[in-house]
């Protein structure tokens, strides 16, 4: 009779651990491939019915939030619109479909739990997602929009700049301000499949694409501050060595002229980057090589995606672009065609085949102003549930110490000599000594042969260097950056330093 019960025990067990095991594989050891495996609707269906956390600016301003509807559902609003669709993107959940800051924080948002949670249930009742707490300032992303909507700040054509702007809080990285034109309302992003659709109208850019993080753009004299950098941090150059200025240079073979053909003579260093002279800095890159002129570019972030919290499918990385096949060719990389060569004395002026995106310049200058150290580029700051307490923190983190701080002051005098003598002077504000450099690459030329140039300024308060602005404007007729981009940089720091005030 016992040895009866003792194997009726025996398989009691031998079931009850065949049902934990199999109870475990699927709710816990496979349950992410469970959730993920298409066959599976009840996951799509329960996503539905959560209430997915706000994302909140910097300054209180809520950016997303949930809204009830029919079915017991929620949907997505942005109460913003357009103003911050770019950075925040959307979350479509019954589309599937997200981009920006709520694809990537996704699982916060949503409220995602561990699979030991899915199985033993939540005490909270209802589905609901966690806040996240941005970086980013609204009054001054609506101040982005204002500039670059004002008629004529483009130029002659009366319709808004297509472009962008980032400002960067250099010592901790937190992203304040990243807007760019063309946008697009994220409430209803279906409806931007044509360009016409885009806000404001018209642009030969799509409006889904922010050109601040997946845009990229020759950055014409900006990028003189990576040469400059390379060439006083590797100790071979200071900001007194001399130059000669003069023009036309010969520099792969091929003639390369300063603005207007105009000749300086001999110079120091200073005053070339303070005029922008290019029959200085091309000979300068070929000087210092190209194994050294990319070791300085890496050291900036250029051929890497950037390390932002958002999706690396909606970033692009900086550096020479082989113009057939689209991809990043590092110098001294093998020369096979004209197109994925690099001319390294043209690269070092910011021509050539460089193409950057203004998040890259803007890291690249609040290196500059943060003595030498670049921070990792951040749009978040923490995560808090429904109960107020804080789940997770995002501080900063620093990514390389580029130069010597003492370098980099050296290379702050001389940005500064850039506004108050040189090509800067736009950026002149009483009140505000603003250290900078501009920059003009053209791009194109109209039907009547007219130039188009891409405007850009960076540039930073150089007493209280808390803040760093990149602006980048795309195709303006003869655009100079000093004409177009240095005002609006001007305007971002004057605006940005009075709310930190």
């Amino acid at each position: 009779m016992n040895r009866a019960i003792v194997r009726l025990f025996a398989v009691m067990m031998l079931l009850f651990v065949v049902l934990v095991a199999f109870t475990s594989r699927w709710t816990v050891f496979s349950a992410t491939a469970l959730q993920d495996n298409p066959l599976n609707k009840l996951q799509t269906y329960a996503s539905w019915k959560v209430k997915r956390g706000k994302i909140i600016a910097e300054d209180g301003v809520v950016l997303a939030k949930s809204v009830p509807a029919s079915g017991g559902i929620w949907n997505r609003k942005y109460p913003q619109g357009s103003l911050f669709a770019q950075t925040i993107g959307y979350s479509d959940e019954q589309q599937g479909s997200s981009a920006g800051m709520e694809q990537f924080f996704g699982q916060q948002l949503s409220g995602h739990k561990s699979a030991l949670a899915s199985v033993f249930g939540s005490f909270g009742g209802a589905a609901v997602g966690d806040d996240l707490y941005s970086t980013l300032d609204s009054k001054a992303q609506a101040l982005a929009r204002k500039l670059l909507d004002k008629p004529g700040a483009c130029g002659p054509n009366p319709t808004p700049c297509t472009g962008a702007v980032v400002a960067i809080v250099p010592q901790t990285g937190a992203v304040r301000v990243m807007y760019s034109n063309p946008t697009y309302d994220d409430n209803d992003p279906n409806k931007y499949g044509r360009d016409s659709d885009c806000e404001p109208n018209p642009f030969d850019n799509g409006c889904l694409v922010n050109l601040a993080l997946a845009g990229r753009f020759p950055p014409g004299s900006t990028f003189k501050l990576v040469t400059t950098a390379a060439a006083l941090d590797s100790g071979k150059y200071t900001p007194d060595s001399t130059f000669s200025g003069d023009s036309p240079v010969t520099i792969s073979g091929r003639p390369l002229q300063n603005d207007s053909n105009h000749s300086y003579g001999e110079v120091t260093l200073t005053q070339a980057l303070t005029d922008s002279i290019n029959t200085v800095y091309a000979p300068l890159g070929l000087s210092l090589g190209s194994n050294l002129m990319l070791e300085y570019m890496r050291r900036f972030g250029f051929y890497s995606t950037p390390p932002l919290q958002y999706p690396a499918n909606e970033m692009s990385a900086s550096g020479e672009l082989d113009e057939q096949t689209q991809k990043l060719v590092k110098p001294p990389g093998p020369c096979t065609s004209y197109y994925n060569c690099v001319d390294l004395g043209r690269m070092s002026i910011g021509q050539d085949k460089l193409a950057v995106t203004p998040l890259q310049m803007a890291m690249v200058v609040a290196t500059v102003a943060d003595r030498g150290k670049l921070m990792e580029p951040r749009l978040a700051t923490k995560v808090v549930d429904a109960e107020g307490q804080v789940v997770e923190s995002f501080p900063p983190v620093e990514d390389d110490q580029v130069m010597k701080p003492k370098i980099a002051a050296e290379l702050q005098a001389m940005m500064r000599d850039v506004v108050e003598e040189g090509t800067g002077q736009s950026a002149n504000l009483e009140g505000y000594q603003i250290a900078g450099k501009t920059g003009t690459a053209s791009t194109a030329v109209t039907k009547d042969g007219q130039p188009l140039d891409d405007a850009w300024f960076v540039g930073f308060p150089i007493h209280d260097p808390d803040i760093a602005v990149a602006v980048m404007l795309e195709n303006i007729p003869e655009g100079y950056g000093g004409t177009y981009a240095a005002p609006i940089a001007a305007q971002m720091i004057k605006t940005l330093q009075a709310e930190d005030r």
